[in-house]
């Protein structure tokens, strides 16, 4: 079954590490039978009336688990982590939820909301009903985006992933089928092109983000010439982005 981890607003403009690093990071401290499937980076909405480090975004991970039995463990492990690795002024929030919690339906409205309108911490709680939900720091806060990362990965249709099978340590230009292999689904969004093909080459500038649609890993790429695509997101060299 999947469970779902995510950590919000745990750094500041001074820090040299982001909320994208450290839910990354948390893969090493899985419990004992749980394995890491992915992380996601969510945006949520950008507001000069909202308080965030840089861009408002949370980091969700996506987790492979036995059974409900590891809950308890995943939630200490979550809170652990964070209470190690948040930077002080910030004001942290974790939020765990396995597949078939019954207020997902809730938490996925929540974390469309959350791209939409400034919502509060009553809210969240009240979406976030039966799953955990916690503030490690500040304001607390961070359980707002917390919950509503969850939700958004719920979802299944936004999001990038910023952990995905060694993405990192992926060349700049790979096969289509190389990509495949990785599980990643390449689509060409170009309305005139034809379907990237195996032996086609990728062009990720560096920059291999590809995105979470359907609930799965998806490279949106444009043609760039004969067998030649590249992707459409590029680095801006941002702290913390991601």
């Amino acid at each position: 079954m999947k469970a779902y981890v995510c950590f919000d607003d745990t750094d500041s403009t001074d820090s040299d590490r982001g909320t994208g690093r450290l839910a990354r990071a948390f893969a090493e401290h899985l419990p004992d039978a749980c394995r890491l499937w992915g992380v996601v980076r969510q945006q949520l909405l950008m507001d000069s009336r909202i308080p965030y480090t840089s861009h408002n975004s949370s980091a969700c991970v996506i987790i492979d688990a036995p059974d409900e039995s590891v809950r308890a463990a995943l939630i200490a492990a979550a809170a652990g982590h964070l209470q190690r690795n948040f930077i002080a002024g910030s004001d942290p929030g974790v939020c765990v939820a396995l597949e078939n919690d019954q207020a997902l339906p809730e938490l996925m409205d929540f974390g469309i909301a959350c791209t939409e309108r400034i919502v509060s911490q009553k809210e969240a709680r009240a979406a976030g009903r039966g799953i955990h939900l916690s503030g490690h720091g500040g304001t607390n806060d961070g359980i707002i985006g917390a919950a509503a990362g969850v939700g958004l990965t719920l979802y299944g249709w936004t999001g990038r992933f910023i952990e995905w099978k060694g993405l990192r340590d992926m060349p700049s230009r790979t096969t289509v089928a190389e990509l495949q292999g990785l599980g990643i689904r390449v689509v060409s969004i170009d309305r005139s092109s034809f379907t990237p093909a195996a032996n086609d080459n990728v062009d990720n500038k560096g920059w291999l983000r590809p995105r979470l649609w359907g609930g799965t890993p998806v490279l949106p790429v444009t043609p760039r010439g004969e067998g030649l695509w590249e992707t459409l997101d590029k680095s801006k060299g941002v702290k913390n982005a991601g």
